[in-house]
Order: structure tokens, then sequence, then C-alpha cells
């Protein structure tokens, strides 16, 4: 293992009992999470799962003409593998590294085998899936009713929760990819942010300047995702919490 990471810097890891922690901390494999790598593609079978340490994982959508929408983002406060607990060791989406930096990945066969074994380690992940799947549902409405302006926030506030300092790199185009709404869009909604100093931003680079800001912009989904998985989970979510580890 690095002495720079340690799997306990992703939370579900450190929250697992010690005795899977035991079985489980031997196999994990610290990887490289290059920006725009690409996890699995719509319909293959998991091999891995992935534990996020400071790395940040899209799960999008793909459509027949190319098209995509973030259905949600996975950091440090849980995996990319959920499918694996259901019995279907694929899914219709993509997994593709939105924010770089590193991940610990398991064997899904040792995952799985882990999974059955253990009872405390099956609530925990089974609620940390119900917290996915509200951040989930709650993208879909906030994609439906809100203004580009107000998902744009929320999406920032949920980055913002999961990587360390003030400071995202991201391009318009991507951002209007994940959000599945115009490039002009996104230009509009981040012009209008910087006039408000809520962010700065330069050359694909976002900093946050004002979080408190950002929050009160924002429709009610990033708190509803937020209030519902701190209720989940038996750590807290939000930027200061998330890597205090």
């Amino acid at each position: 293992m690095s002495k720079q990471h340690k799997p306990q810097q992703n939370h579900l890891l450190a929250a697992l009992p010690a005795e899977v922690q035991g079985r489980l901390f031997p196999d994990l494999k610290l990887i490289d999470m290059p920006y725009g790598k690409v996890l699995y593609e719509s319909g293959d079978i998991m091999q891995h799962v992935y534990f996020p340490t400071d790395s940040i994982v899209s799960l999008l959508y793909v459509m027949e003409n190319g098209a995509s929408a973030e259905v949600s983002v996975v950091g440090n406060e849980g995996f990319v593998g959920v499918a694996l607990l259901m019995g279907g060791d694929s899914t219709p989406s993509r997994a593709i590294v939105q924010s770089a930096g590193h991940a610990y990945r398991l064997l899904a066969q040792l995952f799985k085998e882990e999974f059955h074994r253990h009872s405390e380690m099956q609530v925990l992940l089974l609620r940390y899936t119900q917290a996915l799947i509200t951040q989930m549902t709650q993208t879909a409405v906030c994609n439906r009713h809100h203004s580009v302006e107000q998902q744009l926030c929320r999406w920032l506030l949920l980055c913002m929760d999961r990587v360390p300092g003030s400071q995202l790199y991201m391009t318009q185009e991507l951002m209007a990819n994940m959000l599945g709404v115009r490039r002009e869009g996104i230009t509009e909604a981040a012009g209008n942010l910087q006039k408000q100093a809520a962010i700065e931003y330069k050359r694909g680079r976002i900093t946050v300047l004002n979080r408190p800001m950002i929050e009160k912009l924002s429709c009610e989904c990033y708190a509803v995702v937020r209030k519902e998985t701190d209720r989940l989970m038996p750590f807290s979510t939000g930027q200061g919490a998330l890597l205090s580890t």
C-alpha cells in the first residue's frame, strides 16, 4: 500500500467491520484514475469494483445518437459497481472518471463473496445503494423541472463534497454533457454565477468562491440528496466531513 494513500480515505471502506477489512484490504489495489478513463461501458460484465479516494466517477447514460446525461456521481463516500449487489453484473450506464485522482480496485468475485458472507457489510452497502438511488431519482427530477443554473449549482455542490480544496477542472462542453443540456446554457449559467462572485471560471478551471451562495442559488435537490445520505450512512457527507480522513 502507498504511504500517501490508505483504504480508509474511502468512507465505505473505513466503515466496514474490522474482520471484513482484514480479509479485503490485502486484495485492494491502488490505481491511478486519470481524467476520462472509462471503468466500464454499457452492458460490460463488471470484473472489478472501485472505491475512489480523491477522484470522482460519473455514471452516464449514453443515447444511440451519442448524447449523454449524468445520472449520479461517486466519490470517496461510495463505490462503483452497485449492480453486483443486485446480481445483475452489468448496467446500461457508462462509468467514466470526471475528476482525476486515485481509487482502490477489488476483484468483483471477492467483493461478492464477502458481501454474502457478512451481514453488517450487507446493511452498509445496501444503505449506500439507497442513497445512490436517491441521488439518481433526484437528478431526474432536477433535470426535468429546474433551470440550468440550478442544475449547475446542484452538480457543483455534489462535486465539491467529493474533492479536496475548492477547484474543479472541467470544460463547459463536459459540463453540458454531464447535465444533458446545450453548451450555450452552461455558458450563460456559469457566466451568471461568475457575475455574482460565486465562482471563477477560467480555462477549464472552476474555483468556488462562495459556497453558501451556490447553496442558496441551487434548487432543493442537493439538500434532499445530502440529507438522505447523512440519514442512511454512518458518516457525515459534505466537503469538510468527507475529506477529513
